[in-house]
């Protein structure tokens, strides 16, 4: 073999070597693809998903209420360029930017234990939605749960504090509260309105920037909610998913089993969306992913929040009625209107 023609085959063959590991290599991204549908009015590990309490009336239900989900790429794993080409040119996944999903310096461990007090926060403001939808009254305490030691905050702020304002504007979930403290100026001092052994007071903590996201400001404590609930609800979906946006499903499930007549008429119902306290209803991520999922699951009805409309019709109903809500008694009032009679026009994304 001339020693061109060897250069030739070496080169060659070191082409194709450096391609296949280029391939093979990590990419910054994640992907986002159709999950798993739960049940709401189901049973989970051989438990209703939804379980109230002695001392409530409830009522049977039929048909299902899906909470949907997406799957994301683990923190702890990276996705290879092959896998990036695929997800790009496949219509149901996703590919998402790393950082806007984990942030730089995050975690495994802060990432799981963030998305499971997300969880968490959307079962309980499930529950005050959905008792004060169905006319129990509900009181909700946002409490300071811990506090940093040598942080902005200790000395001045105590677990169990009650936080009732943050710089003036008033707040009843630790979503709001830390958005509120957040908004402000790294270094700068924030006032905080706080209830402490049933005495009202003000404190100042003089704020410090977030480790993460140093533009974000903090004042190192973590926060809580509690419900002075008039009977027990117990979640028993357990850890398997995280985040917020399975709140206004559990919402309507629970609204359903305290109230008379049967939300779904019978079908089969999916749906996501972020809610507060109050019922509002909050844009969530992956809502094409995870229209794709509920219709996998035999879903008829997708219910959208408001904010989603517009990215939800751009992808594809797949087949669903898309249900437009802002509110939870949006929900409920459409939902009602549907069971009656399947064909009613009621508010949709279109």
């Amino acid at each position: 073999m001339s020693r061109r023609r060897t250069t030739v085959v070496c080169a060659s063959v070191l082409l194709v070597v450096l391609t296949c590991v280029a391939f093979l290599l990590p990419v910054p991204y994640v992907t986002f693809k159709p999950g798993p549908t739960f049940d709401a009015l189901g049973s989970y590990d051989d438990k209703p998903v939804i379980e109230i309490g002695a001392g409530a009336k409830t009522y049977e239900t039929s048909g299902s209420l899906s909470l949907t989900t997406v799957s994301v790429t683990r923190p702890d794993s990276r996705i290879s360029l092959v896998e990036a080409f695929v997800s790009y040119f496949d219509s149901d996944d996703a590919l998402v930017p790393r950082d806007l999903v984990y942030p730089e310096g995050e975690t495994v461990e802060q990432a799981e234990e963030q998305t499971a007090a997300q969880m968490s926060g959307s079962q309980l403001t499930s529950e005050a939605a959905a008792l004060e939808a169905a006319g129990y009254p509900v009181d909700s305490v946002l409490e300071v749960a811990t506090v940093t030691e040598d942080g902005p905050s200790d000395g001045v702020l105590e677990p169990g504090d009650a936080i009732r304002a943050v710089a003036g504007t008033t707040v009843r979930t630790s979503a709001r509260a830390a958005e509120a403290i957040a908004g402000n100026t790294p270094g700068s001092d924030v006032r905080l309105r706080i209830v402490r052994d049933d005495e009202p007071r003000t404190v100042t903590v003089t704020t410090v920037p977030d480790q993460v996201d140093g533009s974000k400001a903090r004042v190192g404590i973590t926060l809580g909610e509690s419900l002075d609930l008039p009977f027990t609800i117990e979640n028993n979906l357990g850890r398997d998913i995280g985040g917020p946006s399975a709140g206004s499903m559990f919402a309507l499930a629970i609204y359903d089993k305290l109230t008379r007549g049967d939300l779904t008429g019978g079908r089969q119902v999916a749906g996501t969306g972020e809610i507060e306290a109050d019922g509002t209803i909050i844009a969530i991520g992956g809502i094409h992913q995870k229209i794709v999922g509920a219709a996998e699951s035999g879903a008829s009805v997708f219910l959208v929040p408001a904010d989603n409309c517009a990215e939800a019709v751009a992808g594809g109903d797949e087949g669903m009625t898309l249900v437009k809500m802002s509110e939870l008694e949006d929900a409920i009032a459409s939902l009602e209107t549907l069971a009656e009679d399947p064909d009613a026009k009621v508010a949709s994304c279109s």
